[in-house]
């Protein structure tokens, strides 16, 4: 792997067999790191987590890298290709160009659709205003000197993923209070990916990975990853009884 490519890691705990892997691309101005709280608790879950850097800095490069983290056998499958921001683009792309690539996609705060000039960060608390309501999230983004202020200002390429050619399980999920990327717009995106699936998360921005919903979007990837597991058609396992 590339030096300019690091990855951030994050296993299963000892004792546990692995139940597959997720390989992170994340958003503007993100690197690997700032989905630690995310990836211990996948992993914990028994999913290996792989986090890749920006790839709106480096496009070519988190493709090549994420491609080979795909193919190699040595790590667990489902192998899953993972999202945010323009990482969720990029990553739609990807699987789009490559049909043997992942096993499946999650897609979270995919841009779409024009972003409302009234939104755009003018300075750093509007930018975090934007990306998350988490103050632990907040605290993390502050003090961390690999994370690209400003970056969120930077034009969504590459373009919203199309049908043609995704044609794995895809499970999509955005804040409903995204102003960044409008959920109105996604619903739109996603009612043209054949079977795939939407969960809007109350309350939660742009960064719904990291953001005051964490826990409720960690669960809900895990859920689609052991439905994914039993069955590439993700048969149901928790079925609600009707009670009346």
């Amino acid at each position: 792997m590339s030096s300019a490519q690091p990855v951030h890691s994050w296993d299963e705990p000892a004792g546990i067999t692995p139940r597959g892997t997720l390989v992170l691309l994340p958003g503007r101005g993100e690197h690997g790191g700032v989905y630690e709280r995310f990836g211990r608790r996948i992993s914990a879950d028994g999913y290996r987590v792989r986090a890749l850097g920006d790839a709106s800095s480096a496009p070519e490069a988190v493709a090549e890298a994420a491609t080979k983290l795909l193919r190699d056998e040595t790590l667990p499958g489902p192998r899953v290709l993972v999202g945010s921001d323009t990482g969720a683009s990029h990553a739609a792309r990807l699987a789009a160009l490559d049909a043997s690539g992942p096993a499946a996609l999650i897609l979270a705060g995919l841009p779409a659709g024009p972003r409302p000039a009234e939104t755009a960060a003018r300075d750093w608390e509007e930018e975090l205003e934007l990306r998350t309501a988490c103050p632990t999230h907040r605290g993390r983004l502050t003090a961390d000197p690999a994370f690209r202020r400003g970056a969120l200002a930077g034009p969504p390429t590459p373009e919203s993923p199309t049908p043609a050619g995704i044609s794995v399980p895809v499970l999509g999920l955005h804040g409903a209070e995204d102003t960044v990327s409008p959920l109105d717009e996604v619903r739109r995106v996603f009612r043209g990916l054949p079977g795939a699936e939407l969960v809007s998360l109350a309350g939660t921005r742009h960064d719904v990975l990291n953001d005051v919903t964490h826990r409720t979007a960690a669960a809900t990837v895990v859920l689609f990853l052991e439905r994914l597991r039993l069955d590439p058609g993700l048969t149901p396992i928790a079925v609600p009884e009707a009670l009346a």
